[in-house]
């Protein structure tokens, strides 16, 4: 049983990032096909995909098209209880659904401000004052889930789930743009950013050449100084 992913890029596409874990992350068979998310050509290569208009994109083995990444997980979790996509204690699953709806809908204001880079860090960069906010209550949902439920492990719950998966480009931004956190979420930053499918991700992706590169050029980064990526992570160990 194999799935088809519709992706659209590895260094800038947080939700396309997330679709991918989703079935790498937990063994789940895929294939999958880059679409012209920069080039111009989105629209033209989701077309026979309807009523798909951005990535990701899952298409299952029966042939359902699931154009939306909470569906996704939901799908993939009920087709494949096997793979542990949530955790299995149901006060655990319960946080973890609800952490996983808010990561979806909400902290507008440090996904505007901080798109996902993962060519390189920044260094100076001043987040405003609702960016903090977002970070602080990502970082009380982080310490919560590990309090309860992370059995001193590094992950959110007691192993790696769905809610890992959607908070990955979260942690992705907090070293990008080096964002203050405490000691609590910096491991778990550093976790999430060493996890092996997530760096074979990110390494894919340096291979695809831009010009000019998304996001270099926003306001906010303009003019400051950068950080190879690997030692943008370091900063979190």
């Amino acid at each position: 049983m194999t799935y088809e992913l519709f992706l659209g890029d590895r260094s800038f596409s947080s939700w396309s990032l997330r679709g991918w874990l989703m079935c790498e992350g937990f063994g789940l068979p895929h294939r999958d096909t880059f679409v012209g998310l920069y080039s111009g050509t989105m629209a033209r290569d989701l077309a026979p995909l309807a009523p798909a208009r951005t990535v990701p994109v899952l298409r299952s083995p029966s042939g359902a098209v699931l154009t939306d990444s909470l569906a996704m997980a939901e799908t993939l979790a009920e087709e494949n209880p096997e793979a542990g996509l949530w955790p299995a204690d149901p006060a655990a699953r319960g946080l973890a659904r609800s952490m996983v709806a808010e990561m979806h809908s909400g902290f507008g204001a440090l996904r505007g401000a901080c798109p996902m880079f993962l060519r390189h860090g920044w260094t100076g960069f001043d987040p405003a004052p609702e960016v903090i906010a977002d970070v602080g209550r990502v970082q009380a949902l982080w310490s919560l889930a590990r309090d309860r439920h992370g059995a001193d492990g590094p992950w959110l719950f007691d192993r790696y789930s769905l809610a890992d998966v959607f908070y990955a480009p979260v942690a992705t931004r907090i070293a990008t743009y080096d964002l203050p956190v405490d000691a609590g979420s910096a491991s778990y930053v550093h976790a999430a950013l060493t996890e092996p499918n997530l760096v074979a991700w990110r390494a894919a992706g340096q291979a695809v050449a831009y010009h000019p590169l998304p996001y270099a050029n926003l306001p906010a980064v303009r003019g400051l100084g950068t950080l190879p990526w690997e030692a943008a992570v370091a900063r979190y160990a």
